[in-house]
């Protein structure tokens, strides 16, 4: 082929490349791989999530920053690391904000069961001998952020932003694991007579379980052998033979195989053949329905044997009996429930996005297509439901709702009067406190942006949608009551004026007088009356000369005729000087002439002031008139020129001439603010949308001239000048078009079928939120609408369709042939029938349609009877005899004997087959008994109206007479439980009861106001109520009373200082003392007449001298002085000068020389100076308020919004009160606000709604139900209001309805239907019974059509037993439950509910099949009720230093298990240290002791030393005093033996030496190799062991040919 060379060099070459390869391979590899560590050094860091930002919920977003970091920890450029690996920036989160707090709360469960803690390092926990008391355990919860309205977890972090999660575990402690504790064993059971081995045993029962890990429950059987048993000959042993039948198989179809042509039947039941045939033979027919029930009868079979007493099976012929059990029957072949597929997922329940992070939920259904029968598996859910979730960007964002409401309505006094008095009713104008309402109501929220361009008020939604409390819909209010104003009395008259001073014409003018304000009208109501009144006078003036006069100048020497200056002044109507060519012409003359008295000359005063006028006005009788005087000062002297005459001394003057009938301006009230024509640029109207529409309007009114009381006048008789304006501005009042919100939605009509043929009808409704004022738009008519509602249809209704039974299907005779026992065709078997579902035209449905409207399904299967040959044969019942009318009578049928059988002797046992049956009639005597406690008084209800949004209750009343009731139970003749209707027509017995009404605190109506305190300035008034009669029954309370039962009301007052004032007439001239004197001058006194007068009438009438001030009152007489011819006279002194205010100064008067004397004496003084004294001759004045008065209702309110008021006067600075002019005068600073708003707060008597509906009753029948019925509060009681009553829920007891139900019997006992011992079967019955619902009473049998369809599945009836025979090994029936106990730690509970236990145990009646046996059975349950056990050690005396030890409970029963084993007492007594000396022993004190023949040889510690002999002692026998069980000493003479030996075993103190042990390992080992080569040579070839034979499988009735 290749030559060698080439062969080398190829091989070379091959090499080379190979190598080389190899290391471009590592090459690229190591390139790759520095390439990616380069990729692979910058690595993305995301830093903390920030805070959640945007909208408040789940539309927040979270941010963070992200960093590029190269593996050595450096930062590095974002765009070094991969941008496919870039973690998020962004993610969308749930952002917390304080509106929040109302909608999400932690939510915790209760705390779990304590559990222990896990040991560190994995150990196992503590076992019942470490734990003294508990051990440490953990208690667990569930902690959940939940959302408030439904309860659905959402994420822990919302409720961390308002406050920290609640821990989820503690510590706790768990009670130290307790063993189960068991009783005591039985006495054993009786051994029998018969011979052979015989078993007895003896059983105790479970008491409490294992808990905490405690040991389980030991055996609770135990066995022995019968003490000398008898032996039996051989051969000859005594069995009993039991006829054992098994159970029964599972239904099945015979196959093909089975039966063939000839109609022989070899039965093969194949467990494992799922095919099911149908087939016709001449002696069998399947038996098929139609859909959806297809019921298949097939055939079930059981086994039968005998059975030994020993447990062996034996021939069956041993166990024949006259009737053999049977083994074949009919049966029902299983099916399952089967159902349709799913139907499709409906749509999921959130439709929308909210703040709710709660998924929705969505359902799907499937319909019944075949029941399940014959045992099958019943229908499984057919509805399921699953949470579901949307994706948030795929919802549009929920709606928002809020409450809101309408404007409040006018305020209603009316509702708060008739609280006080139900007789009220309208008197004129009210005001006062009252009660406004409005309407609440739920709506949309709208966005802003959205409100802005539509005009729609959100329409109303149900009010569930708004969340939290509804604001209120009531409130107090008051209507402002009026008061007229407070006017001062009447000004004196002024001078006669023209109308117009500016412009004076003609000769009439007007005198006028005025008053002033004290206090202004409050209210829309409050009137002031007039404040001006005139009167026509002639000859006015505006304008008058003032002149002021000289003194007297001596035309020649110093006394006769001269002249004096005058100096006129123009003065207006208001005292101020004007020019003087303002007043009337001539000007008054500078002078006028006077005289001088000279010295002789007789000296006459000046003319005093005119007198005020003697009337205010002048009448047809009288007119008024002035006086003034003037005295004689000195007497004439010879020469002299006389003293005038008498008259000459006074002169008079008519005054005030004018009429007394006043004229005055009237006014009407203003009109209405209306639009000004000349302002229309300024108006407009205002709407819902707040565009301006109010302005500046004006009102009138009416001005007319009043003459007095007499009525209207021409108005030129009053002064056009004090003329009252007729025209005023005022605030238009805009005008408000009436604001109704859209209709609501149409109530929604039903969406599935009705049932009946009832309209159905939607309604919808608006709500007015603001109503039509000033001439606004009015408001609709129609608030409400109703429509019957569209393609409604009635709801089919559907029933269930019944064929007739099928004949009674028996087991085949093909299938019976050869089977013992089944030779007849007759016994039982099964019959069907057809059930369908229809609707009522007949026409077929789904089964569901009837499943849906009925209680259940008829059956389909029942079992029957073919009577066989030696059954007894019975004609029908006939109809039950006639029933008279007592009702102690009875009735009865009757039935015979059918052909053969009335032959038959079995026929004619009455007891078994009774021919007659006997029954109580029928009776229609009832007997009524009272049960319960008497219900609340009811009152009769009254109608209920809605009066501008309050609910009233017309005619209801809250006491008075009422009826209260009683439930009766209804029985018949025999006790049993009937409708009550047969006792009563309303189940109750009725009697009138009375609610007693509460009485308000009663008081008097006000008194009259009291006269003033003061009748100069400010005083008080007051008036008072009394107590007429106190609260009871919850009436009203009263206000606080004095001690007198009283309430008092005190205001100021204001008496006017010049209404009574002292009026004096002129000094009369000087009474000389002594008239005998030739010349009658000289001292002597004068007199005058004074008297107190009304100044505020106009007569100036005069009125008891009381009434003035009594400190005031003038001198009634002064002494004077008649000079004489030659003294000197002076004038009289002028008034003193004024004090200013400050008091500083002094004061001035003067006087000046009338006539000098005759001699050169000097006059007297004419001057005098005084200083200026506070309170002597100087005032100060000040303003004075009173306190403010209490408030100051109008005489129809009750309640709200009155007046405070305070009055001001003028005091003295000594405190006496003056009239305010004088304050005036001094230009004081003059307080203002004499008067204030207040509120009485009303009196609010409890409102409440009226009651609801009587609820369902809390029992659908029996004793015990209740029903109820609630009102609730719909306005508090506010200030002295009535209170609310305490009793806002009313029960009565429901009448007693007798209970029907379905009741259980007791379980039979085990039939085997022929057999001895075996498998059977237990029934019950279903009975109807009749019972009143308590425990105690019990049922009464009535018929079955009272308690309707039953419901109860056939396996409730039956139920599979067993029955053992002879030799079995079984359970015990249960052991009765244990008492009821807790578990405690140191006597106390540590659980609130107990356990308590039972028991079953084995019975062994033969050791051959003991391995056959089955194990105990514990069952527990919880109980309550429990008491505290404890367990404790208890001993017997000690009898040779040994006692008995067992536990016993606290109860006294000695148990098995529950006291501590640490702490269990020694039942053997052994000495400590233990006692090994040689011949010693442990003595019953428990300290070692020596045998007899010994002594013993004590240590210093007290402890033996050793034992002694005593010598003589070597012949007699020691006593052995050792315990059973022990070691016993060693014998005294080997002891002597040993003791001469060199080696002895033992040391002086008795312990083994060592020496000994080694020879004993020694032995040992000998002993084991001498056994193991025993063993090798004894041991034999293991023998070969064949196959045994298989066996042959039982058949279904054992033919006796094998030993079983």
């Amino acid at each position: 082929m290749f030559p060698k060379c080439n062969l080398t060099i190829t091989r070379w070459l091959w090499r080379s490349m190979r190598r080389l390869f190899l290391f471009l391979s590592l090459l690229l590899s190591q390139i790759s791989h520095l390439e990616g560590k380069r990729d692979s050094q910058f690595i993305w860091k995301p830093g903390p999530w920030g805070k959640c930002a945007g909208d408040c919920g789940p539309g927040g977003i979270q941010s963070r920053t992200l960093w590029c970091f190269h593996l050595e920890g450096w930062t590095s450029h974002l765009s070094n690391c991969d941008e496919n690996s870039k973690p998020s920036r962004e993610r969308s989160c749930f952002r917390v904000c304080d509106w929040h707090r109302e909608l999400f709360q932690w939510e915790v469960s209760d705390w779990h069961h304590c559990v222990l803690v896990p040991s560190a390092h994995g150990h196992a926990r503590p076992g019942t001998t470490e734990c003294v008391t508990a051990q440490h355990g953990l208690q667990h919860r569930t902690v959940h952020c939940v959302q408030k309205l439904n309860r659905t977890s959402v994420a822990n972090e919302i409720c961390e932003h308002f406050a920290p999660q609640p821990r989820t575990e503690q510590a706790c402690l768990i009670p130290c694991p307790r063993d189960c504790v068991v009783s005591e064993f039985s006495q054993w059971s009786k051994c029998s007579k018969h011979c052979g081995k015989q078993v007895q045993h003896r059983t105790r029962t479970a008491i409490a379980p294992p808990l905490y890990g405690g040991s389980q429950c030991p055996n609770l059987t135990e066995l022995r052998t019968c003490e000398a048993p008898i032996s039996c000959p051989p051969g000859e042993e005594k069995y009993t033979f039991s006829l054992k039948v098994g159970p029964w198989s599972r239904c099945r179809l015979p196959n093909l195989k089975n039966i063939n042509l000839s109609g022989r039947t070899v039965l093969e039941f194949s467990s494992d053949s799922k095919e099911q045939v149908t087939f016709r033979h001449q002696s069998y027919k399947s038996h098929h329905h139609s859909q959806p029930w297809d019921i298949e009868i097939g055939y079930q079979t059981r086994q039968v044997w005998c059975t030994r007493s020993d447990g062996k099976n034996a021939l069956l012929s041993l166990c024949m009996q006259d009737s053999f059990p049977l083994t074949v029957q009919s049966c029902i072949m299983s099916k399952d429930c089967e159902t349709t597929e799913w139907s499709s997922w409906s749509p999921c329940s959130k439709t929308c996005r909210s703040g709710s992070l709660s998924p929705g939920i969505r359902s799907r259904s499937r319909n019944v297509k075949h029941i399940a029968i014959g045992g099958g598996k019943e229908c499984p859910e057919l509805v399921e439901k699953e949470a579901c979730i949307i994706k948030g960007e795929l919802l549009q964002p929920c709606p928002r709702y809020s409450w809101r409401t309408s404007e409040w309505r006018e305020c209603q006094v009316s509702l708060l009067l008739e609280q006080q008095d139900p007789h009220w009713h309208v008197m004129g104008s009210i005001c006062g406190g009252g009660i406004q309402t409005r309407e609440v109501y739920c709506a949309q929220n709208t966005p802003a942006s959205t409100t802005q361009r539509t005009r729609e008020v959100s329409r109303p939604v149900e009010k569930e949608l708004c969340l939290g409390p509804a604001p209120p819909a009531s409130q107090l209010c008051s209507v402002p009551c009026s008061t007229d104003c407070i006017v001062s009395s009447w000004s004196a008259w002024g001078l006669c004026l023209h109308e117009d001073c500016h412009d004076p014409q003609g000769r009439k003018g007007f005198r006028i007088r005025r008053r002033h304000v004290l206090m202004e009208a409050t209210g829309p109501e409050g009137h002031c009356p007039h404040l001006v009144e005139s009167v026509p006078c002639e000859d006015p003036m505006c304008y008058r000369w003032l002149t002021t006069e000289g003194l007297c100048i001596p035309g020649h020497g110093k006394c006769g005729p001269g002249h004096r200056i005058l100096k006129a002044v123009c003065q207006n109507e208001q005292g101020e000087d004007v020019s003087g060519s303002l007043c009337p012409a001539p000007r008054p003359p500078e002078r006028t002439a006077c005289e001088i008295p000279c010295r002789m000359d007789c000296v006459v005063s000046k003319w005093t002031e005119w007198s005020s006028c003697s009337q205010s006005c002048s009448n047809k009788n009288s007119d008024g008139k002035q006086t003034r005087l003037r005295t004689i000062l000195a007497l004439s002297g010879e020469g002299g020129k006389p003293c005038p005459p008498g008259h000459a001394l006074q002169e008079y003057r008519p005054c005030n001439d004018h009429s007394c009938v006043q004229h005055y301006w009237e006014t009407s009230p203003w009109g209405p603010c209306s639009e000004d024509t000349l302002a229309t640029a300024l108006n407009a109207t205002i709407g819902w949308n707040e565009e301006i529409t109010c302005g500046v309007g004006i009102q009138t009114r009416r001005v007319f001239c009043v003459k007095g009381h007499m009525g209207q006048v021409m108005t030129k008789r009053c002064p056009d000048t004090t003329r009252p304006e007729t025209v005023r501005s005022c605030l238009l009042p805009c005008k408000k078009d009436c604001i109704v919100t859209a209709f609501s939605e149409w109530t929604p009509c039903p969406k599935f079928c009705q049932q009946g043929n009832a309209t159905i009808k939607q309604s919808r409704y608006r709500i007015i939120i603001q109503e039509a004022v000033n001439g606004g738009q009015e408001c609709p008519d129609t608030l409400f609408e109703e429509r019957e509602c569209e393609d409604i249809s009635l709801c089919p209704a559907y029933r269930w369709k019944l064929q007739k039974w099928s004949p009674c299907i028996l087991v085949p005779e093909s299938v019976k042939q050869g089977i013992i026992g089944s030779s007849e065709a007759c016994g039982q078997g099964v019959q069907t029938r057809a059930v369908s579902c229809i609707s009522d035209d007949n026409q077929s449905a789904e089964m569901m349609e009837c499943l849906k409207q009925t209680n259940g399904m008829p059956p389909l299967v029942q079992e029957c009877m073919v009577p066989c040959r030696d059954d007894c044969g019975f004609t029908a019942w006939s109809k039950f005899t006639p029933c008279s009318a007592n009702c102690e009578t009875t009735r009865s049928r009757r039935r015979q004997l059918t052909g053969k059988s009335k032959r038959k002797e079995k026929c004619q046992d009455a007891d078994l087959y009774p021919l007659v049956e006997t029954e109580l009639c029928p009776c229609d005597a009832f007997i009524s008994q009272s049960y319960g406690n008497w219900s609340d008084c009811i009152l009769p209800e009254g109608r209920k109206e809605t009066q501008q949004g309050l609910w009233v209750h017309r005619d209801s009343k809250e006491c008075g007479e009422g009826i209260r009731f009683q439930a009766i139970a209804c029985f018949d003749k025999s006790g049993k439980p009937v409708d009550p209707s047969h006792c009563s027509s309303s189940g109750y017995i009725q009697e009138e009861c009375v609610i007693p009404c509460p009485f308000d605190c009663k008081l008097s109506d006000w008194s009259s106001w009291g006269s003033c305190s003061s009748s100069c300035g400010i005083g008080v008034r007051t008036r008072s109520k009394w107590l007429k009669e106190k609260p009871y029954n919850g009436g009203r309370p009263c206000p606080k009373l004095d001690l007198k039962n009283q309430v008092h009301e005190a205001v100021p007052c204001y008496s006017e200082c010049n209404q009574y004032s002292w009026v004096v007439e002129h000094w009369s001239p000087c009474k000389v003392h002594n008239e005998l004197r030739s010349q009658r001058c000289g001292g002597g006194t004068q007199s005058r007449k004074i008297r107190c007068v009304d100044a505020s009438d106009n007569e100036g009438r005069t009125v008891d001298s009381s009434l003035c001030n009594q400190d005031e009152m003038p001198p009634e007489t002064q002494p004077c002085s008649l000079l004489c011819p030659s003294e000197c006279v002076m004038t009289e002194w002028e008034p003193w000068s004024k004090c200013p205010q400050s008091c500083n100064t002094v004061q001035r008067r003067t006087r000046h020389l009338l006539r000098s004397s005759l001699n050169s004496r000097t006059c007297a003084e004419d001057s005098q100076v005084r200083p200026c004294l506070l309170n002597e001759n100087c005032f100060q004045f000040h303003y004075n308020l009173t306190e403010w008065s209490t408030c100051q209702l109008s005489e129809n309110a009750t309640c709200g919004q009155g007046v405070r008021t305070r009055l001001l006067n003028c005091v003295r600075s000594d405190g006496k009160s003056v009239s305010v002019d004088q304050c005036e005068q001094h230009n004081l600073e003059k307080p203002q606000g004499m008067s204030t708003h207040c509120l009485v707060e009303c009196a609010v008597n409890c409102q409440l709604s009226g009651w609801t509906a009587w609820t369902e009753c809390s029992r659908t029948c029996g004793h015990g139900g209740r029903m109820s019925r609630t009102r609730f509060i719909i306005m508090p009681t506010q200030g002295e209001g009535r209170p609310c009553p305490t009793g806002l829920t009313q029960q009565k007891t429901c009448p007693v309805t007798p209970c029907y139900s379905w009741v259980l019997g007791n379980w039979s006992t085990c039939k085997l239907e022929g057999g001895d011992c075996g498998e059977g079967v237990q029934i019950r019955n279903l009975s109807c019974m009749v019972h009143n619902g308590s425990v105690s009473h019990k049922g009464i049998h009535v018929d079955d059509t009272l308690c309707g369809e039953r419901t109860f599945q056939d396996s409730i009836l039956k139920q599979p037993c067993s029955v053992p025979c002879p030799g079995d090994c079984h359970l015990t029936k249960w052991s009765e439950w244990s008492t009821c106990e807790l578990t405690c730690i140191d006597g106390r509970s540590f659980e609130t509910t107990g356990h308590q236990s039972r028991s079953r145990t084995f019975i062994i009646q033969s050791f051959e099949n003991q391995d056959s046996c089955p194990q105990q059975v514990l069952e527990t349950r919880p109980c309550t009720g429990g008491k505290c056990y404890h367990y404790t050690w208890k001993t017997s005396l000690w009898n040779n230093n040994e006692r008995t030890v067992w536990c016993q409970r606290s109860d006294g029963i000695n148990v098995t298990g529950g006291c501590s084993t640490q702490a269990r007492p020694a039942a053997i007594r052994q000495c400590n240290p233990a006692c090994r000396k040689p011949f010693s022993y442990c003595t019953q004190g428990g300290v070692c002791g020596c045998e007899k023949g010994y002594t013993e040889i004590m240590r210093s510690n007290g402890f033996l030393d050793y034992c002694m002999k005593v010598p003589g002692s070597e012949h007699k026998k020691a006593d052995v005093k050792n315990l059973a069980g022990k070691s016993k000493p060693v014998n005294s003479k080997i002891h002597d033996i040993f003791k001469g030996w060199s080696l002895q075993p033992l040391e002086p103190d008795g312990r083994v030496k060592i020496w000994v042990y080694g020879v004993s390992g020694a032995s040992f080992l000998i002993m084991i190799f001498l056994v193991f080569t025993s063993y090798l040579v004894c041991k034999k070839p293991k023998p070969h062991q064949s196959t045994p034979p298989q066996q042959k499988p039982l058949t279904l009735a054992y033919d006796g040919d094998l030993d079983m």
